[in-house]
Formats: structure tokens, sequence, C-alpha cells
């Protein structure tokens, strides 16, 4: 599945549209953040994670958004199950963000 772009605009219906989400909270000036872009990619093809929708917000521009998972430093990744938060991590490891996104299976 392809990693979707999510603003403040149509973030809550994607939320609302998929049961499964993992969101990618990132800012432009964050090299951690453009040096995950290739791994959320792969990690969004994994068949591992079929059924899950990728979403990339740009914490600055979407502050609702931000404000959906607590947003405290970036990268940041949230993953939430029909609709509500189930846990985030501010991490630029791959493995904690494996961790966090087995957490909706």
């Amino acid at each position: 599945m392809a990693v979707e772009v999510a603003t403040d605009i149509n973030f809550p219906d994607l939320l609302e549209n998929n049961d499964k989400v993992i969101v990618k909270y990132y800012a432009d000036w964050c090299g951690s953040c453009r040096l995950f872009n290739p791994k959320y990619k792969r990690l969004s093809e994994d068949n591992r994670f079929e059924g899950i929708a990728f979403l990339d917000v740009n914490a600055e521009k979407n502050p609702e958004a931000r404000k959906a998972a607590g947003v405290s430093n970036l990268p940041y990744f949230a993953v939430f199950k029909n609709g509500a938060l189930i846990d985030a991590v501010a991490s630029s490891k791959e493995d904690a963000v494996v961790e966090l996104i087995e957490k909706l299976n």
C-alpha cells in the first residue's frame, strides 16, 4: 500500500475510513524525518502490514492532526485503530516503528 499524504482537511476521514492506521509526523527541516522516508515506504509495502493505511503528516502545517496524537518530537509515529489513538513513539529507529505497527494486529 502506498504512503498517503494527510492534512487537517482529510485526516479525520482517513481515520474513519481505515480500521488500522499508522501516521508518520514530520517537518521539512527534519533530517531524521527525511532519512526515514525510504524505510517508511518499504514498510508500507511489507506484506506483514497489509490492510494498514500509512499516512504522512507535515506536523508544522497540520496542527489538528498533530494534536490528535500529541506529537512531542519528530519524527513521531502514531497508530490508530477504529479512529482511536492506540500508541505513539518519537523515534527514528525502524525496530521501534515496526513494534508500534505490530500493535495494530
